[in-house]
């Protein structure tokens, strides 16, 4: 078997561009989405049936689940809409994977606007199989995206859909760190609750703490490397640090105060609720987590922090004004003003990275909490889940697009991925037993694109 370079070892993926597709993409004028618009628009997408490469070959049985995982993939984004092959004339089959075998006139009568291919190779004695992904822009008959994944084998399919459907969100939208990024969350077993973390797919499913205590309100690193949290042990009350690739997390205790809602500032410094003085108050640790200085400091109860991606605004909630209610405060000035004035207990609040909306859960007048977006430029507010059941937690994704929260509209609690614009909601597969407190971040350089 003819080896060839490896682009990421340990996927043992060899994954490379196709230069040929890639120089036709780079002359075709691009289609461009404005996933952050009011109106934002549908993208009619089509799949068609893979091919060989050659001729008269055989297809590889892994054809099939790259096919299927792209597809679920698709799914996920809610701009684009899926046209059936039932819509199209003579179906989603073409006669080959370049632009030479696709008829682009029957796909324009259906209104599609891109069309994806897949052609298949499979020539080597262990039955690795090669594929070559387009993206074709239907009304030109440009190729937008040629992308080959060399040697795959099944294990190595929700990489290369996650890969490939990152590259074109990007190229859609601008950003493709939805495939490219991780969620951390608490989920419950018989009475300890520890962190684990999923892709915002539900693949790479995997438990980041074992600890006997209770572990609660992960935060990422603006960098994906590094999740800080709370742990409840039988005697302290921690801050637990955990940097990926470490098996146990670093407990730190802080002169014996209550540790709640650490999160992480874009520098790797940590804000952090503590009781040092009496009462609640929000301070700002080092990179050796040390004390720097307070943040908030106040007679009331204030927890919660939140910034955005430059650290420019901290919103968090305090008692100052009897009932919990959302505050956002100036980093450069230190000016604080009250954001929520509507409801009696608002929490829980999540900035946008670009500090335009504030996401926060609001109990309503039955009991339960609905999540809520503040946009902080025009001051109006919105109402974006209804339930059933109580909807708490909300967290950004590093795009400022999605946005994941719990819910126990079945019962249970279970996370749920939205938009900024209030799409309908998607389960995410957690597992079995309660899953809450969600966090998201990119994955880190190193497990990313």
């Amino acid at each position: 078997m003819t080896k060839r370079p490896v682009d990421r070892p340990w996927l043992a993926l060899l994954l490379a561009a196709a230069l040929a597709l890639c120089a036709q993409a780079a002359q075709a004028q691009r289609m461009t989405i404005d996933i952050f618009g009011p109106g934002q628009a549908k993208v009619n997408i089509i799949q068609t049936q893979p091919l060989p490469l050659q001729e008269g070959q055989p297809l590889p049985a892994v054809s099939a689940q790259l096919r299927e995982r792209i597809d679920r993939n698709l799914g996920y984004l809610p701009f684009l809409r899926k046209v059936m092959a039932t819509d199209v004339i003579g179906g989603d089959r073409v006669n080959g994977p370049t632009a030479a075998g696709i008829d682009f006139k029957r796909f324009q009568l259906s209104r599609v606007d891109l069309v994806l291919t897949a052609g298949w190779r499979e020539g080597n004695p262990s039955g690795l199989a090669d594929v070559e992904l387009r993206a074709y822009e239907v009304f030109t008959g440009s190729l937008l995206l040629g992308k080959a994944y060399y040697e795959l084998t099944p294990k190595h399919v929700p990489e290369v859909a996650d890969r490939f459907c990152a590259e074109l969100m990007r190229l859609l939208t601008g950003s493709g760190d939805f495939f490219n990024s991780q969620i951390a969350f608490v989920r419950k077993e018989g009475k300890s609750k520890n962190i684990w973390a999923a892709r915002p797919t539900g693949e790479d499913l995997r438990q980041l703490t074992r600890l006997s205590g209770i572990a609660m309100s992960p935060s990422w690193s603006f960098d994906g490397t590094t999740l800080a949290f709370t742990y409840v042990g039988e005697r302290n009350h921690s801050l637990g640090i955990l940097r990926l690739g470490d098996d146990k997390p670093k407990l730190v205790n802080l002169n014996g105060s209550s540790v709640i809602s650490p999160t992480f500032l874009p520098d790797g410094q940590l804000a952090v609720t503590m009781d040092a003085g009496g009462q609640p108050d929000i301070f700002l640790l080092n990179g050796s987590y040390k004390v720097v200085r307070p943040l908030v400091e106040n007679w009331a109860i204030d927890v919660s922090p939140s910034f955005d991606a430059k650290a420019d605004k901290m919103a968090f909630v305090s008692s100052r004004l009897g009932n919990p209610h959302i505050f956002l405060q100036n980093m450069r000035t230190g000016e604080v003003n009250r954001v929520t004035m509507e409801g009696r207990y608002n929490t829980e609040p999540s900035l946008s990275p670009d500090g335009r909306l504030l996401a926060f859960a609001r109990e309503m007048a039955d009991g339960e909490h609905r999540i809520f977006f503040h946009d902080l430029a025009t001051g109006i507010e919105r109402q974006v889940t209804f339930g059933p059941g109580s909807d708490e937690d909300p967290s950004w994704a590093p795009d400022g697009y999605f946005l994941v929260y719990a819910s126990n509209r079945t019962g249970q609690y279970k996370l749920y991925l939205t938009t900024r614009h209030g799409d309908s909601s998607i389960p995410l597969e957690t597992g079995s037993g309660e899953a809450k407190s969600p966090a998201w971040a990119k994955l880190p350089l190193s497990s990313g694109s």
